[in-house]
């Protein structure tokens, strides 16, 4: 009779930890929907608190923590250099990364967290988590594409710091020996990168013009660090003729949809 009552007993206390675990769940998808509509409602702080709360109710409602993330991203400002800007994106960066702890191939983390490091400068990284999400889609040109522009961030900045040292106009082309090398030892593996990435970009989307205007500003890296030889006259060809391609797409999309207006052409500056 004891070990019957003891068996009752165990499975009763069983029944209400499932039910108070079934509770605390809902109660976690309740503040879930709250923060989804304070979020759609641009009431950010409110949104941030719901979420939280979600993933303190059950820490495996992925969704929840995707939000959170979301809503401190959003709370970011590009280009504003504060502590507490920045805790917005660090912040959201952890809880990205959280979620991919749970699920390390959740693509929209992964682009989350190299948005982030883009915006912060903080390219190497912003790179990695780009090529990471590259792994996980293979099929998403905007990924190479992101790559890319990074590459060529990284390859201009030097070259303009010398160029301007040098007292260079826009359209002089670079002639010293010594800074050509020195450029082409520190910039030519981002720009090479970038190229290939773009081409990567363009084969899943032909009439990806954006691409098509980073390789015309990645061909002018190149062909400056080159000094003016003959190989840099090739590039700037190239260049030349993925600024014609860029012009032609964006002048063929215009017309598909029925726009029309003049379009002032300032790459080759």
């Amino acid at each position: 009779m004891n070990r019957s009552v003891r068996v009752l007993a165990g499975l009763t206390i069983i029944a209400m930890m499932l039910m108070a675990a079934g509770c605390t769940k809902l109660q976690a998808r309740d503040q879930l929907n709250k923060g989804v509509q304070s979020y759609k409602n641009a009431r950010y702080e409110e949104a941030i608190s719901h979420f939280k709360r979600a993933v303190e109710l059950d820490n495996k409602l992925l969704n929840a923590r995707l939000y959170l993330a979301t809503a401190y991203a959003q709370q970011y400002i590009p280009g504003a250099d504060t502590e507490d800007n920045n805790r917005m994106a660090n912040s959201a960066i952890e809880e990205y990364k959280n979620v991919l702890q749970a699920d390390p191939n959740n693509v929209g983390s992964v682009k989350g967290i190299a948005y982030l490091y883009l915006q912060m400068k903080k390219f190497d990284q912003a790179k990695e988590y780009y090529k990471k999400a590259a792994e996980i889609d293979p099929k998403d040109p905007e990924t190479y594409y992101s790559v890319a522009v990074i590459d060529w961030t990284e390859a201009y900045q030097p070259r303009m710091e010398e160029r301007a040292k040098l007292g260079l106009k826009p359209t002089e082309p670079l002639k010293d020996k010594k800074v050509c090398e020195a450029l082409k030892a520190k910039s030519e593996g981002a720009v090479e990168d970038g190229i290939n990435m773009l081409n990567q970009a363009l084969k899943l989307r032909p009439d990806y013009d954006d691409a098509m205007a980073y390789m015309n500003l990645l061909y002018r890296e190149r062909a400056d660090y080159k000094c003016a030889d003959d190989d840099s006259k090739a590039d700037l060809k190239t260049a030349d003729e993925w600024v014609d391609k860029t012009m032609a797409t964006k002048k063929a999309k215009a017309e598909k949809s029925g726009q029309s207006g003049i379009v002032i052409d300032n790459s080759k500056q």
